[in-house]
């Protein structure tokens, strides 16, 4: 367990301009489903204004609390925590997940209350990503290597 601090949390989110744009996209698109007003609510319908808006919610929220970090690995890892972890969006993720158990928030109400969605668990999407968030959160001497009993058998 640690907390963050808004350094680190700065460096764990990309700051390049497509990925704050995307941001800002799925900011919209939420704001249009729900037939809202994006510009009279956020004072901007810039996708890369928004990005960095969410962005500075996300960086805040993220160091609102201590957190735990963990390492998993094993056969597609990535896709097996985020079957366990459910949707990035709460109130969509199935029952029996971290996140459709423990939240029902969701992007419009986050949005509308100018904060990050309270999502309770961060999990890597790709290998990539994985690579950077293992290099960028943990010291090489804290990522331990062990053979597990089952893997003689599985394996």
């Amino acid at each position: 367990m640690f907390w963050a601090t808004k350094e680190q949390v700065d460096g764990h989110y990309p700051k390049d301009e497509k990925w704050l744009k995307r941001i800002g996209e799925k900011t919209l698109k939420n704001y249009q489903d729900y037939g809202l007003d994006i510009k009279k609510e956020l004072g901007t319908d810039d996708f890369l204004e928004i990005g960095k808006m969410v962005r500075g919610w996300l960086i805040d929220y993220l160091t609102s609390g201590p957190m735990v970090k963990m390492v998993i690995k094993g056969i597609h890892a990535i896709d097996m925590v985020r079957k366990i972890v459910g949707s990035s969006m709460p109130a969509e993720a199935e029952m029996g997940t971290i996140r459709g158990d423990f939240s029902v928030d969701d992007a419009t109400a986050a949005n509308r209350d100018k904060r990050a969605i309270h999502n309770l668990v961060h999990a890597s999407e790709t290998p990539e990503e994985a690579a950077h968030e293992l290099q960028f959160w943990f010291a090489p001497e804290e990522i331990h290597d062990y053979k597990r009993a089952e893997e003689d058998i599985m394996f």
